[in-house]
């Protein structure tokens, strides 16, 4: 009996350990992280960023095995226009309902469900992005790198907004739009640095 309580512990002990090692979350200074988006039309386009509110990695013996961030879209700004008027007029109207509906839907996110990588720098990620409480899943490439003790994962996404209702002036829905149009591509470039002790 006093055998079977000695194995019974050990493996509880293992079990825990396991369990330890399976949530092994680091966090991501977000000072230092960035996500740049840009959106393109016939006659040009528009890039800026967006605030991460909270992200973290789960990185385990070398590798990103998971891993979620949130875009605070209260903080959307627009780069490419210098007048400030015009720049305004536009980042009011990517958070109204015509784009990115702000006031009902304040964040967006991305959570990781599969990351495959052979080297441990190159990665192929899939995950689930939510936007306006619509998800849908997505698959981009990432690079991983450790630079002293930070680990620093950038990523270039592209989704098509018209599957997150977002069909402003979209060729898919809306026709003779001439120079009018904006193309459905969005693109996020994303930038996570965490400190790994």
């Amino acid at each position: 009996m006093k055998a079977i309580t000695i194995v019974l512990f050990a493996a509880l002990i293992s079990f825990s350990s396991i369990l330890e090692k399976s949530n092994t979350l680091i966090t991501v200074d977000k000072s230092e992280s960035t996500v740049t988006w840009k959106a393109s039309k016939v006659t040009g386009e528009h890039f800026g960023k967006v605030n991460i509110s909270n992200a973290d990695l789960d990185y385990q013996n070398g590798k990103i095995q998971g891993g979620s961030f949130i875009m605070d879209m209260t903080s959307i700004t627009v780069e490419d226009i210098q007048d400030e008027a015009s720049n305004k007029r536009l980042t009011d109207h990517l958070k109204s309902d015509d784009f990115f509906s702000v006031e009902k839907f304040n964040s967006s996110s991305l959570k990781i469900t599969d990351a495959k990588t052979d080297n441990g720098k190159d990665y192929q990620i899939t995950g689930d992005l939510t936007i306006k409480g619509i998800k849908n899943p997505v698959t981009f490439p990432a690079t991983v790198e450790v630079i002293n003790n930070k680990v620093v994962a950038t990523a270039k996404i592209t989704f098509d907004r018209t599957k997150y209702d977002i069909k402003y002036r979209s060729g898919s829905y809306f026709e003779n739009l001439a120079d009018r149009l904006i193309y459905d591509d969005v693109n996020l470039e994303v930038k996570l640095v965490a400190i790994t002790n």
